[in-house]
């Protein structure tokens, strides 16, 4: 198929990326002022490794944008056995937080593959999808799982959530690339089996059931109650920003997987649903990319990074809300993490190159 003419990238999504990334950080000051305070004697101490984090994310987001996106088809299968190989040495070297091993520590500098695995998945996929597109549809989903399982069971070690988002990504992709129903229907299914498994081999998984059915009754159900109790505070229109309670020591770090609840009591409903909207407007815009895309491949990373942020954002929200178990989730753009939102902005420059090439209605090809 003849490639279609570069163009801008897509403005609607930019500016829905850098109003996320400015809430973002003005919500993570809010949210971590009291914890930076106490523990480095500096309120901004969160905001500044961020802010460092989020430049390099900007910066490796042009520098991805300005790729043409139809190159990375043919190195997609090394990026994601580095990937692979960094997943890998996180069991054998990686550091040790909070009682995760999830990190790899470069001199001075720690960061977490699994975020690196999510765009790798992305890129690989689609590559696969669309070199197997003339295959046997059969044949495409196990080749596609066959690839996919070595890093989600990696990740899946020693971080759950992840491997459950990488397995959704490729379900995602796997679903808008496959006309047939019914391969999909026995797919969730096998999904369901997989994780049923994967949940019964620790205990402390299953006690995360227990918890997340009666909170109240469990010492460790005291960081969803007190995110529940800042959701109700807030009200209509929030306490104001910077004036939350609960993240004075009440909400355990509250700028990482529980921020959306300070978000709900310095906020209250208005501002949770202020960020929601523009949450759904960056997904309508990779919905749109996804649409005119010039090739099947552009299509496939547009859509990919799509399941990747819906995934992302529904399952934090239920987890806040206790409407899903704890799994540890950050919300894109607005917890705090320098390798999440490092990774994830390189996804965003990924989705504006695809949109460069789009073939928007009356554009000439």
């Amino acid at each position: 198929m003849r490639r279609s003419r570069e163009g801008a990238s897509d403005g609607v999504l930019l500016l829905a990326v850098l109003l996320l990334g400015g809430f973002g950080l003005a919500v993570l000051y809010s949210a971590s002022s009291y914890n930076g305070q106490v523990r480095f004697g500096d309120a901004a101490w969160y905001l500044k490794k961020q802010f460092f984090a989020m430049t390099l994310g900007l910066a490796a987001m042009y520098g991805v944008s300005r790729v043409d996106y139809h190159a990375l088809k043919r190195i997609s299968g090394a990026i994601y056995l580095l990937s692979v190989m960094l997943s890998g040495a996180v069991l054998l070297f990686g550091d040790t937080y909070n009682g995760s091993r999830r990190w790899l520590s470069v001199g001075p500098l720690s960061f977490q593959p699994a975020e690196f695995a999510k765009p790798a998945v992305i890129l690989l996929l689609a590559g696969m999808v669309d070199s197997m597109k003339k295959k046997h549809q059969g044949l495409m989903i196990a080749s596609v799982f066959g690839m996919v399982l070595p890093i989600v069971a990696l990740v899946g070690t020693n971080n759950l959530s992840t491997a459950v988002i990488i397995l959704g990504i490729a379900m995602i992709m796997i679903f808008i690339s496959n006309p047939r129903y019914l391969p999909f229907l026995g797919l969730i299914a096998a999904g369901c089996v997989f994780l049923g498994i994967f949940l019964s081999l620790e205990s402390y998984r299953l006690e995360r059931l227990a918890i997340w059915r009666n909170p109240e009754l469990y010492e460790k159900g005291y960081q969803t109650l007190q995110g529940l109790y800042a959701i109700g505070s807030g009200g209509l229109f929030g306490l104001g920003f910077g004036s939350s309670l609960q993240k004075l020591g009440f909400v355990p770090e509250a700028q990482n997987d529980m921020i959306f609840s300070i978000i709900c009591e310095e906020m209250g409903l208005v501002g949770a649903v202020c960020l929601i909207l523009l949450f759904l407007l960056l997904l309508w815009r990779f919905m749109v990319i996804a649409t005119h895309a010039p090739d099947l491949f552009g299509s496939l990373i547009a859509a990919g990074i799509m399941g990747h942020l819906a995934i992302q954002v529904i399952l934090n929200i239920a987890v806040v809300t206790n409407t899903i178990p704890n799994t540890g989730i950050t919300l894109p753009f607005v917890s705090y993490g320098g390798t999440s939102i490092l990774f994830l902005f390189a996804e965003m420059g990924l989705g504006l190159s695809v949109s460069r090439f789009c073939v928007w209605p009356g554009k000439r090809r």
